[in-house]
C-alpha cells in the first residue's frame, strides 16, 4: 500500500467513526426521549363548569384605552378542571386539541406547556372556547417522564404547603374564673398573606361567646373582662371588654411607651421601658463588649410603676444595668425584679441580682446577689414563696444527679423552691428526667402545673409544692406546645400537636385531681374538651402514612429514642431509599406534626423517613442531657450511624445504599461532621451549620455564650481537641459525601461564613458540593415564597442523589456558563 493509499484509507476510517458517532448520539437522544415521555393519559374526567354563551360585546371604538386592538371569540366559554398528583418532581407536555382558542392555569396561576410538577397535589383548569354548542371535541393529553395520577378527587398525600396553609391555634388563654378562655388563630392564605383572630369561648363547652379580630386581646387577672390596646393619635389607650356584653369602656389612656403589666389587683400597671444608648459615629467606634455586635445591646430597660387612679408615673429603677421584672405578688405589694450584668471572666457570663421591691415605698430586700444560672422565678399563691426554673447547677447544684459527671446540661432545666424568709432553696425536681419548659403556680388550688420534654414529648405535669409529688395530667397531644391556667379555679386550656396530626387546642377541668394520691382511684383522671380542631382542615382529603416508634441500645449503653415515618401505600415488598433527620444538640426533635424539615413531606415522596435523638439532648435525664457537653459531636455522631445501621437491619425494605440525611443549627453541624466519619450516607443536607467551632465562637451572636452549655470551661486555647479536631473545617479532606449547604444571607445566630469556608474547602479538594444563600433571611427561613423555594431545594437534592434524577435539580438551578 503506497503513500496516497494510506492516507485515503485512514480518512474513510475517521469518516466512518465520525459518522458512527452521530448515530450512536441520535439513538441516545432517542432513547432519551423515550425515557423522558414514557408515560401518555388522555384526561377525559374533569369538574365541568359551562358551556355559558359568549356574545362580542359593542365596539364603540377600534381600540381601547391601552391602543389595544379586540381580540374576542364567539361562542361558548367552558372551563374544565381536574387534580395532578405525583411523588416526585415531573416534568409534563400538555397538548389540547379541539380548540385554539384555550387558556391553561395550574394551581391558579397561568401555565404552558411543559408543565413543572413538584411533588404534592397540583389543580390543572382549562378554559376554552367553542364556536357552538355541537362542536364541543376538545381533548387533553398529558406526555410526562414520570407517573402522574390525574384524577377528579381531592384526596392527595400531604404536601409542606399543606402545613404551611391554612389556620393554626397560636395562643390559649382561661380567664381567672376559669369560665372563659381566649383562643387565638393565625391564618395563612395561599402566597403567605397572614391575618389573626381571637375567640371568647365558654369552658369546657367550647361554645363561642365572641370573635375579635383583634388576636392580642388578654383577660384581666381578676374581673372576667379582657383588654387590648388602642392608640387615638398619640394616645395610648387600654379598653376593657366585658366578656358577655361586649361593652367597651376605657380602662386607662395615655400611658407611656413601653411593655405594660398589669398588677393582680388591677390598680397599677409595671411599664418596662427601653432606654436607647447614646449613639455613636456609626462610621469608627469602639466595640465594649463581645454582645456589643447585636443590634439594640446597648440599650437597656427600666422599670416605672404607673398609678391607674391618679395617672401618676413613679420611676422603680435607675441605672444602666438592665431591669427586669419576673413577677408581682398575688396581693400587689410586692415586685420581684432582676437585674442583670456581665461577668466575662468566669462561667457563667451573665449573673443576675434578685431584688423584692415593696411596691408603694420600694423599700429593696436582696435576694440573691450575682445568683447563677437561673432562667425565671415567680411568687406562690401566699407571696411567701418563690418558683424557679433553672439548670442543675443553679443554687450551688443541689439540683445535680452525680451521675451527670462533672457539667450538667445549662439546657435540662429543674424547678426549685425558694423560701423568702429563710433564702433557703430545694431542688423539687432534681430525681425527675423530664426537661422543665413552663410552670404556673396556681393561685387558685396551690399546685404548680408545668410543661416538660418527656423523651421526644412534651407532656403536661402537676407538682404539689408540699409534698414534691408529680403527677402527670393526660392530655390528647403528643407535644403540649402551651397551656394556661385559671388563677382561681381548676381549669386548664391547652393547645398541642402530635406525630399524625396538626394543632388543636382543649379545656381541661382538673376539679380534685391535682391534690389527689397517685394511689386515689375513685377520682376520675380529666379528660380533654376539644375547643378547635385546625387538623380537620389541614388533613381535609390529606392521604398519610405510618409513624412507628424505633428505640434501639447504643454501644454505650445509653436508650436511644427515634421513630420512623413509611409512605402511603408503604408495600414491604419494595426497596424505599431513606432520609435521616436528627439535632443531636441540646434539645430533643419532639413529636411535632409540622416542622421546617417536613417529615410527611418526604414520606409522601415515598422515602422512609428515620428521626433519632442521639445522645446529649435534654428531658432524657441528666446523665443523658450531659452527653452534650464537651463532646462536640463525638459520640452522637456514632449513635446516629448505628441507629441508622440497626433500622437497616431490622427492615429490609430499606434502601441502603440510597441514604439521605438532614439537620440545621446545630444538626447541621452534625451534617457535616457526620461525613467526615462515614461514608454510610448517599447525600447530605446542612442548614446553618457550624463549621468551624472556633470561629462560630467569636462570631455568632451567641457564640461563645453557647459554648458555655456545649463547651464547659473550654476555650479555644485549651481545647485544641473540641475546637479544632472537631471542626468539619479542619477534617474537609475527609468528606467524599454530596453535600448541600443552605444558609439565611443575615443568620445571627449562626454566621453565614460557616457555611461558606466549608464550601471553599470542598471546591478546592474537588469534592460534589453545592451551596444556597437565602437572601434577607435569618437563622430560620421565615418568608412564605422563600422558604417554598428552598424546601423545594433541598427535596431537588435527595431526589438527584437518592432517585438517581437530576431533572428538578437541573430545572432549579440550570448549569451556567461561569
Amino acid at each position: 500500500m503506497n503513500n496516497f493509499e494510506q492516507k485515503y484509507f485512514i480518512y474513510i476510517f475517521v469518516k466512518n467513526l465520525i459518522i458512527m458517532k452521530k448515530l450512536f448520539v441520535l439513538l441516545g437522544l432517542m432513547v432519551g426521549l423515550q425515557v423522558n415521555a414514557q408515560h401518555k393519559y388522555e384526561l377525559k374526567d374533569f369538574i365541568t363548569e359551562g358551556p355559558f354563551r359568549q356574545v362580542k360585546p359593542i365596539t364603540v371604538d377600534t381600540v381601547d384605552i391601552s391602543g389595544k386592538k379586540l381580540d374576542f371569540t364567539e361562542g361558548f366559554r367552558k372551563e374544565m378542571k381536574c387534580y395532578l398528583n405525583t411523588s416526585s418532581f415531573a416534568k409534563a407536555k400538555l397538548t389540547v386539541k379541539g380548540t385554539k382558542k384555550y387558556d391553561v392555569l395550574l394551581d391558579n396561576k397561568p401555565a404552558k406547556s411543559p408543565l413543572n410538577l413538584t411533588p404534592g397535589h397540583h389543580e390543572l383548569m382549562v378554559k376554552y372556547v367553542y364556536p357552538n354548542e355541537q362542536a364541543d371535541s376538545i381533548k387533553v393529553s398529558l406526555d410526562a417522564n414520570k407517573k402522574i395520577n390525574c384524577t377528579t378527587s381531592k384526596t392527595h398525600r400531604f404536601s409542606f404547603i399543606d402545613g404551611m396553609n391554612g389556620l393554626r391555634v397560636n395562643r390559649t388563654q382561661v380567664s381567672a374564673d376559669g369560665k372563659y378562655a381566649i383562643v387565638g388563630y393565625q391564618d395563612v392564605q395561599p402566597g403567605g398573606r397572614t391575618t389573626g383572630y381571637s375567640n371568647i369561648v365558654e369552658l369546657p363547652s367550647g361554645k363561642i361567646i365572641r370573635r375579635n379580630e383583634l388576636s392580642s386581646v388578654r383577660w384581666m387577672p381578676k374581673s372576667i373582662a379582657y383588654t387590648y390596646e388602642d392608640r387615638v393619635g398619640t394616645n395610648r389607650v387600654i379598653r376593657k371588654v366585658d366578656v358577655l356584653t361586649g361593652e367597651r369602656s376605657v380602662f386607662a389612656e395615655n400611658l407611656p411607651e413601653g411593655r405594660a403589666v398589669m398588677s393582680p389587683t388591677e390598680d397599677y400597671l409595671i411599664i418596662v421601658k427601653e432606654e436607647k444608648a447614646p449613639t455613636e459615629n456609626p462610621d469608627v467606634y469602639l466595640v465594649v463588649e463581645p454582645d456589643d455586635k447585636m443590634a439594640g445591646w446597648r440599650n437597656r430597660n427600666s422599670l416605672l410603676r404607673y398609678d391607674l387612679a391618679t395617672r401618676q408615673l413613679q420611676p422603680i429603677t435607675y441605672g444602666h444595668h438592665n431591669c427586669s421584672l419576673s413577677d408581682i405578688s398575688p396581693d400587689g405589694k410586692k415586685l420581684l425584679v432582676t437585674v442583670s450584668r456581665a461577668r466575662l471572666t468566669k462561667r457563667p457570663t451573665t449573673v443576675t441580682d434578685f431584688l423584692l421591691i415593696d411596691a408603694q415605698t420600694l423599700k429593696v430586700d436582696t435576694l440573691m446577689r450575682d445568683a447563677e444560672f437561673i432562667n425565671s422565678a415567680q411568687f406562690s399563691p401566699d407571696g411567701k414563696k418563690l418558683l424557679f426554673s433553672a439548670p442543675a447547677e443553679a443554687f450551688g447544684g443541689i439540683g445535680r444527679d452525680p451521675q451527670a459527671g462533672p457539667y450538667s446540661s445549662m439546657y435540662d432545666i429543674q424547678l426549685f423552691l425558694y423560701d423568702i424568709a429563710t433564702h433557703k432553696a430545694t431542688a423539687a425536681t432534681k430525681t425527675f428526667n423530664p426537661s422543665i419548659k413552663s410552670a404556673d403556680w396556681c393561685q387558685g388550688d396551690g399546685q404548680i402545673y408545668f410543661t416538660a420534654e418527656d423523651l421526644d414529648y412534651v407532656r403536661l405535669f402537676t407538682l404539689n409544692p408540699q409534698t414534691l409529688v408529680i403527677r402527670q395530667i393526660p392530655v390528647h397531644e403528643d407535644v403540649v406546645t402551651n397551656f394556661s391556667v385559671a388563677r382561681m379555679a381548676p381549669m386548664l386550656a391547652y393547645y398541642g400537636q402530635s406525630t399524625m396530626n396538626p394543632v388543636r387546642a382543649y379545656a381541661l377541668d382538673l376539679t380534685g385531681f391535682a391534690k389527689t394520691k397517685k394511689s386515689d382511684k375513685k377520682v376520675q383522671e380529666p379528660k380533654s374538651v376539644l375547643l378547635a380542631d385546625c387538623a380537620a382542615q389541614v388533613l381535609k382529603d390529606v392521604e398519610l402514612g405510618t409513624c412507628e416508634v424505633f428505640n434501639f441500645t447504643s454501644s454505650r449503653g445509653d436508650m436511644i429514642y427515634g421513630r420512623y415515618y413509611l409512605p402511603p401505600h408503604f408495600d414491604a415488598t419494595k426497596k424505599y431509599p431513606m432520609i435521616v433527620y436528627y439535632y443531636g444538640g441540646c434539645s430533643p426533635t419532639s413529636r411535632n406534626f409540622m416542622t421546617h424539615y417536613p417529615w410527611h413531606q418526604y414520606a409522601a415522596m415515598d422515602y422512609v423517613v428515620y428521626v433519632v435523638n442521639p445522645g446529649g439532648a435534654s428531658g432524657f435525664g441528666q446523665k443523658h442531657s450531659a452527653r452534650h457537653v464537651n463532646t462536640a459531636g463525638k459520640g452522637v455522631a456514632e449513635d446516629i450511624i448505628e441507629g441508622v445501621k440497626a433500622l437497616c437491619a431490622k427492615y429490609p425494605f430499606i434502601d441502603q445504599k440510597h441514604i439521605g440525611c438532614v439537620g440545621a443549627s446545630y444538626g447541621g453541624f452534625m451534617t457535616e461532621y457526620l461525613q467526615t466519619v462515614t461514608d454510610l450516607f448517599a447525600c447530605a443536607v446542612s442548614h446553618a451549620g457550624i463549621s468551624d467551632h472556633t470561629s462560630y465562637w467569636g462570631n455568632g451572636n451567641w457564640g461563645y455564650s453557647y459554648s458555655e452549655v456545649s463547651m464547659a470551661e473550654k476555650y479555644p486555647w485549651n481545647a485544641k481537641e473540641l475546637y479544632v479536631d472537631q471542626s468539619p473545617l479542619y477534617r474537609a479532606d475527609k468528606i467524599h459525601t454530596p453535600l448541600l449547604l443552605t444558609h439565611g444571607t443575615v443568620d445571627t445566630n449562626v454566621p453565614p461564613m460557616e457555611s461558606m469556608q466549608l464550601f471553599t474547602a470542598l471546591k478546592l479538594l474537588g469534592r460534589d458540593v453545592a451551596m444556597i444563600h437565602v437572601k434577607g433571611e435569618n437563622h430560620g427561613i421565615m418568608d412564605y415564597n422563600k422558604r417554598i423555594l428552598w424546601t423545594n431545594s433541598i427535596l431537588a437534592w435527595f431526589e438527584k442523589y437518592l432517585k438517581g434524577d437530576s431533572t428538578w435539580w437541573d430545572t432549579l438551578y440550570p448549569k451556567r456558563n461561569l
